[in-house]
């Protein structure tokens, strides 16, 4: 038997695809192995974010190749969509695959396995219109699954390189959906996880369909109990999300809104497209709906231009808000977007400093958001054992805290109540409660 192994770099989609992928090769008879093996094929799932990203996608291509010279390397994801010729020249690549066309993986390791030829597949994905379907059959996980069900981005920000990775918006079918979300719930799992590249646009390339009727037709399936959105633009909320949302029942009461940054001048220059006045009253309409949701973000620092007046309104402003948590990432040029190109790059010392005061206060926020629930019953997904605490499980809020109470392995997958006793750095500790 034939043996392959995967490594994955970047987001939830690229670990989604890596699944999919994997299953293609064990239909076909092939054994997935770790990547610390050895193995026939070794397959780098690529990510291009950063340029970090790119030198780790680099470093992994030249390490598989060490690690049995006979073997063949694919390369295959965003860092190969959009420089297939730099891919193509690292030493041991055999096979360049981009973001399209992944479901052919296992015809071209074996047609370079018969040939010794290199393959480079990649097309240009500007105006693909099809959604290319990998499904996942058998999830590592049995608590909490993730559905990828839209591809691509229009929104083109000007440090975001993910436009000419991934290409433009395009939506999965309903029925595929449902299809998938029957087959999980089947399998056991209580919580469906929408993701995709930008799943508020799902359904703007469909007729009659929006993200909402998802949510309402996945919610229809017996046996999901939890409906969870990963990032989300703001702008995608209103009243009528909102209204829909409540009266859904399983949608989660935790919302990852992107945010980037809280200085009005630095989001032009981003090119993204809303306010901070704006975002605060989509916030404010969250609560309303939801008093005690979740609400996390990512915030960028020492973006080209960024003042220390722009970067302290941007702090102010996240301070305001109190996210329950917030991603805190430094700048960095992506060649081929407009930002790379501007004047005034922010120093790294720069960069380094604002990323902890950011940092600080985020977890200063994270800290008050999960000790207002102590002393409050909360209903937990039990997803693991507790890595630090023998004879604990751990598992997540619908508003997406981290709880751990003492149980065995058959709570696993079940959502119990939990009374919340105490808090351990940034876990709460709660009890189990008699059903």
């Amino acid at each position: 038997m034939k043996r392959v192994a995967f490594y994955t770099l970047g987001c939830k989609v690229n670990q989604y695809e890596t699944e999919a992928m994997e299953e293609i090769f064990q239909r076909r008879g092939y054994k997935v192995v770790d990547i610390e093996e050895e193995a026939d094929i070794y397959v780098i799932n690529t990510c291009t974010v950063t340029n970090l990203s790119d030198r780790k996608s680099r470093q992994f291509i030249r390490r598989a190749k060490r690690a049995n010279e006979d073997a063949i390397v694919v390369a295959v994801g965003c860092y190969s969509q959009v420089a297939p010729e730099e891919v193509e020249s690292i030493e041991g690549v055999d096979i360049v695959i981009g973001t399209t066309a992944r479901d052919k993986i296992v015809d071209l390791c074996e047609e370079v396995m018969e040939n010794r030829q290199k393959i480079n597949i990649v097309k240009n994905i500007k105006g693909h219109k099809d959604f290319e379907n990998l499904n996942i059959v058998d999830l590592k996980s049995k608590t909490r699954a993730y559905i990828k069900i839209q591809e691509g981005c229009n929104q083109f920000c000007s440090y975001c390189i993910i436009p000419y990775a991934r290409g433009p918006i395009r939506s999965r079918a309903l029925e595929d959906i449902v299809k998938e979300t029957k087959r999980l719930a089947k399998a056991g799992f209580k919580e469906i996880i929408l993701t995709g590249i930008h799943v508020a646009s799902y359904g703007k390339d469909l007729d009659g369909m929006d993200l909402l009727t998802v949510i309402d037709e996945v919610a229809k399936v017996e046996g999901i109990e939890r409906i969870r959105l990963s990032s989300i633009e703001p702008t995608l909320i209103d009243e009528e999300f909102m209204t829909r949302a409540v009266a859904n029942k399983k949608l989660c009461d935790h919302f990852h809104l992107s945010l980037q940054s809280g200085s009005d001048r630095v989001l032009k220059r981003m090119n993204r497209k809303y306010t901070t006045g704006e975002y605060k009253n989509i916030v404010k309409l969250i609560r309303r709906y939801m008093p005690d949701a979740g609400i996390t973000t990512d915030i960028i620092v020492g973006f080209p231009g960024e003042t220390d007046e722009e970067f302290e309104e941007s702090y102010q402003f996240v301070k305001d808000i109190r996210f329950s948590r917030v991603h805190v990432f430094k700048y960095s040029p992506r060649k081929g977007t407009p930002a790379s190109k501007f004047k005034e790059q922010i120093h790294g010392n720069v960069k380094n400093s604002r990323s902890e005061k950011l940092t600080l206060l985020s977890e200063e926020m994270m800290d008050d958001f999960n000790e207002k629930h102590i002393g409050e019953t909360v209903e937990v997904l039990f997803e693991e054992e507790n890595k630090d605490d023998k004879g604990y499980m751990g598992g997540y809020t619908t508003n997406y805290i981290r709880v751990k109470a003492e149980g065995q392995e058959d709570i696993k997958g079940k959502i119990l109540p939990v009374r919340i006793i105490g808090k351990e750095n940034d876990i709460l500790v709660g009890k189990i409660e008699e059903l």
